[in-house]
């Protein structure tokens, strides 16, 4: 954002109606214009009617032969309950180029920012997706034969790193007080006529025997904020979790909403697994994205003391650092190169056109690799029409290659590019 669209954003954040409508009008006028070139710094491949979802964990194998990837076909508008999605993954060649598509299974739980939450599982030879069952949301492990290992009784969202656990939160509750993100399965009683029930909230599920653990009620994380915060007018929910690397902690966001389910309110948490502690992150009431690096660092775009952008924090002590304040002011989702350096997007700006940004948190600096055209019809329509196309980044684990969602050819798509 330049500093005029900070200053109406800012001035407008609280009333979402009214900043959606400043935006598409905004927009509007300069879709008048014929938008700037598309610009990638590498060579790209696509395919298009594919897409991967969120940022949060990588769809490449270790050794940058494979890549997963969901396949659907229906036209640009919410999936209908029951709709499938065709998961697989494509062959990389050495040039970072998709090849042979192998469907393994199909999901009737997802959605477009997350899929199905489809990763590996603990090696290259596994993965894990959540569909439904007799209208019940579960999530199945299936090896790249096709073959079904076992079905797990619970809808997973990240799996840790040795694929040994997986959280776990109640998708039917999330899509109803954040469409676009949940499901419309059953995931047990939902409790959505409570406000923060103390049955359901952050979950820690055994991909080995099937038992699942509440690790923190919504009771729990509704009672422990300012009086003023935890009314009858607020309902709570958790989402977007992660696994620290080296599994110690689970990250999540914590948020409530009143009335207007578009103000939201959201605090980042880190629980710790070896004492059962947790901790909300100084985050100031406004926390969307965030990412993990190998020093148990969080880089997460929220609201911090000095107001909006992308910061750096220390896990246990949770001290923090921002990242080029002044200039990372656009919200963005990560993906780490190396400790130091990550990569972010931006959403479409008054072009509708979209950055991805390689960025040195080290040396301050940031460079454009990527600039692509967002189409108006990807555009999110309203509070329950999320059909978006956000880049969602996702960078290999070796870094040679990134992949990231795009809509520029017109068609939802899969990219491909190597890294600069």
């Amino acid at each position: 954002m330049n500093k005029i669209e900070r200053l109406v954003y800012d001035c407008v954040k609280s009333s979402p109606a009214l900043k959606f409508f400043i935006r598409n009008v905004y927009q509007t006028a300069f879709d008048l214009l014929p938008h700037p070139q598309n610009q990638f710094s590498q060579n790209y491949c696509y395919k298009e009617g594919f897409f991967f979802g969120f940022h949060d964990c990588s769809p490449f194998s270790n050794d940058d032969t494979k890549i997963l990837a969901n396949h659907t076909t229906i036209p640009i508008r919410m999936p209908y309950n029951g709709e499938t999605l065709e998961v697989g993954y494509f062959d990389l060649d050495g040039n970072g180029l998709m090849t042979n598509f192998h469907p393994l299974g199909q999901s009737s739980a997802w959605n477009y920012h997350k899929g199905c939450r489809l990763q590996w599982c603990g090696n290259n030879n596994r993965i894990i997706f959540n569909t439904a069952i007799d209208g019940i949301a579960v999530s199945k492990i299936v090896n790249l034969d096709g073959k079904e290992e076992c079905t797990i009784p619970f809808p997973i969202d990240t799996v840790s790193s040795d694929g040994t656990f997986a959280t776990s939160f109640n998708y039917e509750r999330l899509n109803i007080l954040m469409p676009g993100y949940g499901y419309e399965h059953c995931t047990g009683n939902s409790y959505i006529n409570e406000n923060s029930p103390e049955e359901t909230g952050l979950f820690l599920v055994n991909l080995q025997t099937q038992e699942c653990q509440l690790l923190l009620s919504l009771k729990e994380l509704a009672n422990s904020l300012p009086k003023e915060q935890n009314t009858n007018q607020y309902k709570h929910y958790v989402t977007h979790s992660e696994f620290s690397l080296d599994g110690r902690y689970i990250s999540f966001l914590h948020r409530w909403i009143g009335d207007d389910y578009r103000k939201r309110h959201s605090r980042l948490i880190v629980y710790d697994r070896t004492t059962g502690q947790w901790t909300a992150l100084p985050t100031n009431d406004m926390v969307s994205h965030y990412i993990w690096n190998s020093k148990n660092q969080i880089i997460a775009y929220c609201t911090v003391e000095e107001g909006n952008g992308h910061v750096c924090f220390q896990i246990p002590d949770n001290n923090y650092v921002r990242i080029l304040p002044g200039i990372m002011n656009d919200d963005g989702h990560q993906t780490m190169l190396t400790n130091e350096v990550f990569a972010t997007d931006t959403y479409p700006d008054r072009r509708r056109m979209a950055s991805l940004f390689l960025v040195d948190k080290k040396k301050q600096e940031r460079k454009r690799i990527v600039y692509v055209y967002s189409p108006k019809a990807f555009q999110t329509k309203d509070f329950h029409q999320h059909i978006a196309c956000d880049l969602h980044p996702r960078i290999s684990p070796s870094g040679k290659y990134i992949c990231f969602d795009t809509a520029f050819t017109g068609k939802r798509s899969l990219c491909v590019m190597k890294m600069p």
